[in-house]
């Protein structure tokens, strides 16, 4: 299993995680649902108890991958499949991301 902190505005929203089949879950913080201050983090994703699950990266965290030559070029320079999307994910959506939402790789 692979697991990832989600960072809206630089603070713990919820965690991203892989299981060795490829599912995936999605699951906000009892923190950040109890506090109505906090918004989702994205319109596809509003906040609820439930965890998301689903088969294929959510398209929220898909959306934020590098395209094209961008994503060859890291691929190949971290030596990540190219298929990897959630390795991809870790590799690229931690420092540069456009918008408040960070995935940070937990060990």
């Amino acid at each position: 299993m692979r697991r990832a902190r989600i960072l809206y505005k630089e603070e713990e929203a919820g965690i991203l995680s892989q299981f060795d089949d490829g599912t995936f879950t999605f699951r906000y913080h009892d923190y950040w649902l109890e506090n109505n201050s906090k918004p989702a983090i994205s319109l596809t994703l509003p906040k609820q108890q439930k965890e998301y699950r689903s088969a294929y990266l959510p398209a929220f965290f898909f959306n934020m991958l590098p395209e094209g030559a961008n994503r060859q070029i890291l691929c190949s320079s971290k030596r990540i499949d190219k298929k990897d999307d959630f390795g991809l994910l870790l590799a690229s959506a931690g420092i540069d991301t456009i918008g408040a939402v960070k995935v940070i790789k937990m060990n």
